[in-house]
Formats: structure tokens, C-alpha cells, sequence
């Protein structure tokens, strides 16, 4: 067995079986009989979804709409006849988010109860649909972005946040479609895989509030626009709550999960004749420290065969998270390669421990690189090249750990979003 190209391969099974144009096709409803087809979308996904979406859509049948993604994750070779793509920044948003998310919303004015909205969430539209709620400007929600983002605060409790100072998000969007049909197809990056948490829920009515979202900025320090703290202490920025009559008869299907993913990777490595072990799709908290109690987890097994008989693969996901500083900048890194070095840190080299970790997007963090590749002999080579993994680690520069070595991973978009995916092989 050869370590290493047998985790790539977990990896990308992993990603595969997550793609929309596998997925979505068998979930489209047939084209409404007297109305007309929207189409509307946002995520590091939705590119690949909007081709999903038109090549199965019958070629007779009206079709329009615009669909909003990350820079450079449109698909190579997809033309968009009769929907719109539109690219825009991720992870802090831009002014061709802001651009296209004023357009989004403003295709819904007009809709009737013969027409059918097909919106397409993804993970990353939040981000992408960067609207601001009345008083607010780009700059502000740009701000208040950062901070989170820095703040080690869950992907649950930065989207709550973030749909409380939108226009758009938290239930804005399908609210608007009221009275047409609106079918959400969303692929799911967040644990637990609540539709309202996706991309801040566009289209799914919020049951957080304004209290909600002032308490998590409260938790973590986060400084308020003026505006901002006005409109939530006043309640002026509450979303639609569940019961509200405009979300009646809407229809939601979750196209792909991280636990879909990682029982397709588990599969995989079984066919290859290595028990394979899931551990939880919905692993949260501080990178590093996930990646010591993995790293326990691993040793156990290497060397006294508990709670897993060796040669086996543990297989997690979720979305942990990097605390940084406001004291210094950040590194070159991301959850993943995070998750790495204090794995590494943790195992010292310990024989016949393998390890991989990415993000199923293709991007951890803000870096090209999707992740790395961990070995038994990791640390001995970084410091025989006179790194120091501690000092990096602390730093938040985990990629300048594994980029000499050789070992990050750099598949570029994958044109998916089920969020961390992370296997380690003990043989």
C-alpha cells in the first residue's frame, strides 16, 4: 500500500460524489405549465450548478436567471447560454458581489403563482451575496466580515451575524419570490447541514435574531459599525421567521452533505481492503486542537490497535476554525493545513501514521492550495530544511510549513462545497 496516492484518492472520491452534475438533474421539477423559470443562485458551487441546470433543462423550455460564484469557479468550458454567471470575492465580499446581488433581487419583482424560482445555495454565498442592509455600506459589512473571520467564532454563529445585516440573506430572498413556487437545491459546507446556515439561509426562514447576533458579537469582540449595532439593538434588521406565510409551499432539497461524501470515501478505501471508520461529519473548534485529539486518536490505534485495528482509515469532517490575533498578521495557511501541524506536532513522528486534510472546495482559507499531506516523517524533514514548526504553527503560517516539503496540496476549484475533509491512515 502506497500511502499517499491512496489518500489523494479518498480525497477525491470525496469530491466527486459531491459534484452538481451528478446530483442535481434527478431533483429538477418539470418546467411550470403557464409560468415562467427562474433561475437564482450564489456559492463556490453555483457555477457548476447553473451547467447542471441548464444541460439537463429542457431545450423548449423558458429559462433565465443569474447565478453568483467565487473568482475562477466557473467550470472550464461552460458557456452559459440562457442563464447568467456572474464572479465575485470570497471570502470578505466586493463591490461585484454587491453589483450582482442588487441585480439578484431585483429579478424577483414581477413574479406571479405560475412561476417556478429555482434557487441554487451553496457554500460561500454568504459572502457572495453581499448586500447590506439599509444603512449599511460595503465597507461596513467588509469590516465586520474580517472580524469574524479572525475571531474563531463557528461558521453557525458568523452566519447568524452576517444574515442579521443583510438584505438578502437570512429568509430575504425567498420572502421576495412570494407568491411564485421557489424550490431551493442547496449542497451543503456547514454541520449539522441546517438549510439556514448555508450561505445564511437566502431562501430558508431564520429563527436567530437580532439578540442572537448582537450576543456572538459581544462573545467575540466584534466592533459594530454605528449603524450596524442601531439596527440590531432597535431589532430594525430581524428576518423572516418561520410561520410567515410567504414561505408557504416553498420545497427544499439537500443535493450533497458532508456525510455523503465522507461514506463515499469510506467505501472507497474499503473496496481497496482498509476498514474505514467515520468518526463525525460535524467536528467543530479550534484547528490545531482538533488536530491533537485526532493525532491521540491515531497513536492509539498505531500502537496498541484501540479502539481500531490497524491498517485502517479515520475519516472526519465539519469546519474547525483559526483564532488570530488582532496582535499580528496572519500567515500563509488554513483549517486545514492548520489541523495538519498540530497533528504533527501531536504524533512526533510517530511510525505508520498518515495524514490528509483539505477543503472540498479546492481553497483552504484564502491560499491556492486545497491542504496538505502529512507523513511519519514530516517534522524531521522541516527541520532538517531549518524550519520550525512551533513557531509556525503559533504563527498561523502553517502553508510555509508543508510548501517546502512538498506536500500541500494544490488541485485548484473543484466546482463543490462540502467543507473540510480529513483522513488519516494508520498502517
Amino acid at each position: 500500500m502506497d500511502p499517499r496516492p491512496l489518500l489523494l484518492h479518498l480525497y477525491d472520491v470525496a469530491v466527486a460524489s459531491a459534484l452538481p452534475g451528478r446530483v442535481l438533474a434527478a431533483h429538477l421539477p418539470p418546467p411550470p405549465p403557464n409560468g415562467r423559470t427562474l433561475v437564482l443562485g450564489a456559492g463556490k458551487a453555483g457555477g457548476a450548478m447553473a451547467q447542471a441546470l441548464e444541460a439537463a433543462w429542457p431545450a423548449d423550455a423558458p429559462l433565465s436567471g443569474l447565478v453568483i460564484t467565487r473568482y475562477g469557479h466557473v467550470p472550464p468550458g461552460y458557456k452559459p447560454r440562457r442563464l447568467e454567471v456572474v464572479e465575485a470575492a470570497h471570502p470578505v465580499p466586493d463591490a461585484a458581489g454587491l453589483a450582482a446581488s442588487e441585480r439578484l433581487l431585483a429579478l424577483t419583482r414581477g413574479l406571479t403563482a405560475d412561476d417556478l424560482v429555482i434557487c441554487l445555495i451553496s457554500g460561500g454565498g454568504s459572502a457572495l451575496m453581499s448586500l447590506p442592509a439599509p444603512g449599511l455600506t460595503l465597507s461596513d459589512k467588509q469590516a465586520v466580515n474580517r472580524a469574524l473571520l479572525h475571531s474563531g467564532a463557528a461558521i453557525g454563529e458568523m452566519n447568524c451575524v452576517r444574515k442579521h445585516l443583510s438584505a438578502i440573506k437570512g429568509g430575504r430572498l425567498g420572502a421576495t419570490c412570494a407568491p411564485a413556487r421557489v424550490l431551493t437545491l442547496t449542497i451543503s459546507d456547514v454541520p449539522g447541514d441546517d438549510p439556514a446556515v448555508i450561505a445564511s439561509g437566502p431562501t430558508v426562514a431564520d429563527a436567530s435574531t437580532c439578540a442572537d447576533a448582537l450576543a456572538i458579537c459581544r462573545r467575540y469582540r466584534i466592533e459594530l459599525p454605528p449603524a450596524a449595532r442601531a439596527g440590531l439593538e432597535s431589532g430594525a434588521f430581524e428576518t423572516p421567521k418561520p410561520g410567515d406565510a410567504r414561505f408557504a409551499g416553498h420545497d427544499l432539497v439537500m443535493l450533497s452533505t458532508p456525510q455523503l461524501s465522507l461514506e463515499a470515501a469510506a467505501a472507497a478505501a474499503r473496496a481497496q481492503g482498509i476498514a474505514a471508520h467515520i468518526l463525525s461529519d460535524e467536528i467543530e473548534g479550534e484547528s490545531r486542537v482538533v488536530g491533537g485529539v485526532h493525532a491521540a486518536l491515531a497513536r492509539a490505534v498505531a500502537r496498541r490497535g484501540e479502539p481500531f485495528a490497524k491498517p485502517c482509515v479515520i475519516l472526519s469532517g465539519g469546519e474547525t476554525t483559526v483564532t488570530v490575533s488582532a496582535a499580528r498578521p496572519p500567515g500563509k495557511g488554513g483549517r486545514a493545513t492548520e489541523f495538519l501541524l498540530g497533528c504533527a506536532m501531536a504524533l512526533q513522528c510517530e511510525p505508520g501514521v498518515y495524514a490528509l486534510a483539505a477543503d472540498t472546495d479546492g481553497i483552504d482559507g484564502v491560499g491556492p492550495h486545497a491542504g496538505a499531506l502529512l507523513t511519519p516523517t514530516s517534522l524531521a524533514r522541516a527541520r532538517a530544511l531549518g524550519l520550525n514548526p512551533q513557531a509556525l504553527l503559533d504563527a498561523h503560517d502553517s502553508a510555509s510549513f508543508f510548501a517546502p516539503l512538498g506536500d500541500l496540496l494544490v488541485p485548484g476549484p473543484s466546482f463543490t462545497n462540502v467543507n473540510d475533509f480529513r483522513a488519516l491512515l494508520v498502517v
